[in-house]
């Protein structure tokens, strides 16, 4: 018995939309990475970008659990010494809603060229509303 191996032109993508509203910010990342990767696929290849491009609308409404919204520190570092910068969440939810959620599930993607062309097909949006209507997408319960 030979393996099935898909090709790159075989590669079906949808467009789907996930609403974060209520969410917690683990649980719904790792659901979010798996839908990326293709990982719900029967024919997934670990080494191919075969996941759905998503689109997630109400970052700003997502839940972190425990003490996380006062504890939890985003580290950045310019490459100079001593140039280190902590942020907390709630600076980082007050400004820049869509970061949280894009932090988390970049974290749990591959860390090379794969993870990085997989990131440019995940969407966030803060609001309730997106541009991407022309796309046709399917709404998803997570």
């Amino acid at each position: 018995m030979n393996t099935f191996s898909i090709k790159q032109s075989e590669i079906n993508k949808d467009w789907l939309v996930a609403d974060a509203n209520g969410q917690t910010l683990g649980r719904f990342a790792s659901k979010i990475a798996q839908l990326l990767k293709g990982k719900h696929k029967p024919t997934y290849t670990p080494h191919m970008d075969m996941g759905d491009c998503v689109i997630v609308i109400n970052a700003e409404k997502i839940i972190l659990s425990g003490s996380k919204e006062k504890d939890k520190t985003y580290f950045s570092h310019s490459g100079y010494p001593g140039a280190t910068s902590f942020i907390g969440v709630s600076h980082v939810r007050k400004y820049y809603p869509e970061r949280i959620l894009e932090s988390a599930v970049k974290g749990m993607l591959p860390k090379n060229k794969l993870g990085r062309k997989i990131m440019t097909h995940l969407r966030i949006y803060s609001g309730p509303t997106h541009p991407h209507f022309a796309q046709n997408p399917k709404e998803i319960k997570l």
